[in-house]
């Protein structure tokens, strides 16, 4: 049931569940993401389902970032507050509804078409960051247009005739009014994603008979399809020739992206970007500390949601120390295996300032749409409500790591 306690919130633009005329309904159908997953494999073709939810090799990060997350212990407390208290946060200078956004996905239209379209507009009604992934299914010019107010922009490595492109790409960036530039270092390489290419994402990708029977008895993904047309790398279409083939443009991003950025070439982007720079994919300290030396204003603590290298560590095991190190001196932002608002609580407890979220909102989207997109917003929001109240929590300033149960030090509890 929503919680309807009074709210106490600032004299700024601030979205919550109660704003959606459908969250009682849906609640009843979607009361957690995991609801929202079911619908999605039943909803989806094979293949669809299949590129959203599998990672790299046996699914092993994935299956890490959950378990991680679910062994964090949170403790409640009680007699502290009666109203709920306000979740929205500044991050780069910006006050955004809550401490949770959509990170950059690659080819989230192929989970569903129109993803990206979708999740800008709920993003923007919300008042949540939006991160616009290079190889999604529309240009940055275009994201600006729908979410103009929450506009963040992630960049692949294009390294060839000195990161033209690259840098191409940051000034259309700057001239359409993104608010952050966030720099994935994490895909050097693309590994093998089993689930993938067992259902025949491969490239050249040549869909076969299994996949457009897929297509024609899911009837929401054929009606997405036919309004949106096949999913397009919008962004780099100008450099492309302009050409419509599919397997032309994805044969031009194998030729120009590739490799991870190196610190040099980090720097020059930092010179050449003057807004907020965000660098995803830290998962050691020493690296968190060269962003910092290079003047980034935030990272992304992330293993990619598990699907780049399947034996890296779970994303919130390694927050800790990479938020001690760093965390006084850049905005450090989590990402991998957020299922609910609780996860996003132990995250900000562990350090994080906000959270960036992937696959749970591709569920709701694939479940039902953009109503989905919203109500996997609204879960999560509401979520954050409902955890703050039962720990105690009067405001998200600094989330105290006294909420978590950490019995293995020879303490169970703080002593407050």
């Amino acid at each position: 049931m929503q919680d309807v306690t009074a709210a106490t919130r600032p004299n700024v633009k601030i979205y919550t569940p109660a704003d959606n005329p459908r969250f009682v309904a849906l609640h009843r159908r979607f009361p957690t993401v995991a609801y929202l997953r079911k619908q999605a494999r039943r909803k989806l073709p094979r293949f669809a389902f299949e590129y959203c939810d599998g990672g790299a090799g046996a699914d092993g990060g994935i299956l890490r970032n959950w378990n991680a997350l679910d062994a964090v212990e949170l403790v409640p407390r009680y007699g502290v507050t009666t109203a709920l208290p306000p979740v929205d946060v500044e991050l780069f200078g910006k006050r955004y509804s809550a401490p949770i956004g959509v990170a950059p996905m690659g080819g989230p239209s192929l989970v569903f078409p129109g993803a990206d379209q979708m999740l800008a507009a709920a993003c923007q009604r919300a008042n949540l960051p939006y991160t616009l992934g290079l190889v999604g299914g529309m240009t940055v010019e275009r994201a600006a247009e729908i979410a103009p107010d929450v506009l963040w922009f992630q960049l692949y490595r294009c390294s060839r005739n000195e990161h033209a492109i690259g840098f191409d790409l940051v000034k259309r960036a700057q001239a359409c009014g993104v608010s952050a530039l966030v720099l994935t270092v994490d895909v050097p390489v693309r590994t093998t994603r089993s689930r993938e290419v067992a259902v025949g994402i491969t490239s050249p990708f040549k869909p076969d008979l299994r996949m457009l029977a897929g297509i024609l008895t899911s009837p929401g993904y054929l009606r997405s399809l036919l309004r949106h047309g096949q999913p397009r790398f919008g962004n780099l279409k100008p450099y492309t020739k302009n050409t419509a083939d599919v397997n032309e443009v994805a044969a031009f991003v194998r030729r120009e992206m590739g490799g991870a950025f190196t610190w040099d070439e980090i720097a020059k982007y930092r010179e050449r970007w003057k807004r907020p720079l965000v660098v995803k994919g830290i998962l050691h300290p020493a690296d968190a500390e060269k962003c910092v030396a290079l003047g980034v204003d935030g990272i992304v603590v992330s293993n990619h949601g598990g699907r780049q290298l399947d034996g890296a560590p779970a994303t919130v095991r390694v927050l800790p120390e990479i938020a001690g190190a760093v965390g006084d001196r850049t905005e450090v932002l989590f990402d991998g295996g957020i299922r609910s608002g609780q996860d996003v609580m132990k995250a900000l407890a562990l350090g994080a300032r906000g959270c960036l979220i992937g696959r749970a909102y591709l569920y709701g989207l694939a479940a039902m749409g953009e109503a989905g997109v919203r109500k996997a917003l609204d879960i999560v929001r509401q979520e954050i409500d409902i955890t703050m109240m039962l720990t105690g929590l009067r405001e998200l300033t600094k989330v105290p790591r006294e909420i978590l149960y950490e019995g293995g030090d020879g303490r169970a509890f703080p002593r407050n």
